[in-house]
């Protein structure tokens, strides 16, 4: 275990539950602050200092080119989409751009049926990939990482899981992009976020779908998570909305959030270089997977999920599967 990592997980102290239907966020409260400045994807692309753009005319899929005019350094965090160009696509990994640079970033496909553009540059709908999917994204990255070296997912795998997504909640669209699932369930997804508040000191959270705990986020600096807390919040609302089952009751204790800090203080930790600047640390153990970013020994991310191996999920899987009209072949 990464000291760092180490140090900041038992310096965690959560917050009362908060919950509405199948959703429970515990409030992450730390005095862990980092001194480090940087502005959001969504602040950088609003104040026209970053362009992200395809790599070339022609485009790859798995890269993008990002320009950041501005002397400060710009973050983008793990699961953030960007729509326009060729494509949408999601980010593979937490980036944190220097200033006054151009960066080559890995991403993933979440617009199957369009190859063509909509516009030069990239844009924000604001949104971060599902709490579920950024977890089973989670592990293709640190699988490719072991063999290859490169912050590659499986496209083919993000690819079924959308399709699977849009066709239990009657989101399909003529390009299969992710996003129409954001649109779909809009209603649903804001009564939820409107029973979530932020509480004072609060640096991240711990949110439970279904009674089981489904990931950690955590950002060290309360500024950045009143930024992005409705973005995260969101991702993991669209879960909770496709997972509701009428008439269950769910319970949300407080002991299996603590269990699960527990089992993170458990992971075998790989560090190399990121992307960008700083250092990437991938944590593995039995039931977790996530990842840290690093930046001279300071915590920027941290974002743990609950592996979809685990009893918990395995069941959530199978309901799934019985209360979707789930298709037997791929749709592209």
């Amino acid at each position: 275990m990464n000291e760092n990592i180490k140090a900041l997980l038992e310096g965690l102290k959560i917050g009362r539950k908060q919950s509405h239907g199948n959703l429970a966020m515990f409030p992450v409260l730390s005095a862990y602050s980092p001194d480090i400045d940087y502005l959001l994807l969504d602040e950088a692309l609003k104040s026209g200092v970053i362009e992200i753009a395809e790599v070339e005319k022609e485009g790859s899929v798995p890269e993008l080119r990002v320009k950041n005019s501005s002397p400060g350094m710009i973050l983008i965090l793990d699961g953030e989409e960007l729509v326009g160009a060729k494509q949408n696509r999601i980010v593979n990994t937490t980036i944190l751009v220097r200033g006054n640079s151009t960066v080559i970033i890995p991403v993933s496909c979440v617009e199957m049926g369009r190859w063509s553009y909509s516009s030069p540059s990239f844009s924000s709908d604001e949104h971060l990939m599902s709490s579920s999917m950024r977890a089973m994204k989670s592990e293709q990255v640190r699988s490719s990482l072991r063999s290859s070296g490169n912050f590659v997912a499986d496209q083919g795998a993000i690819w079924d899981e959308i399709s699977e997504k849009a066709y239990r909640r009657n989101a399909e669209s003529p390009s299969m992009a992710m996003n129409e699932i954001y649109k779909k369930d809009r209603q649903s997804v804001d009564e939820y976020i409107s029973h979530f508040r932020m509480t004072e000191s609060q640096t991240g959270a711990i949110f439970m779908i279904n009674g089981k705990v489904a990931g950690i986020d955590t950002f060290g600096k309360t500024d950045t998570f009143k930024k992005i807390f409705r973005k995260l919040l969101e991702s993991y609302a669209l879960d909770a909305v496709d997972w509701f089952e009428t008439g269950r009751k769910y319970e949300n204790r407080k002991d299996k959030v603590t269990g699960f800090i527990q089992d993170a203080l458990q992971c075998e930790t790989d560090a190399r270089q990121s992307v960008g600047l700083g250092t990437d640390l991938r944590m593995e153990s039995e039931k977790i997977t996530g990842f840290a970013l690093a930046l001279d020994d300071m915590i920027l991310h941290l974002s743990l999920f609950a592996k979809a191996n685990v009893k918990g999920k395995a069941e959530r899987s199978s309901r799934m599967s019985r209360y979707s009209r789930r298709r037997t072949h791929r749709i592209y």
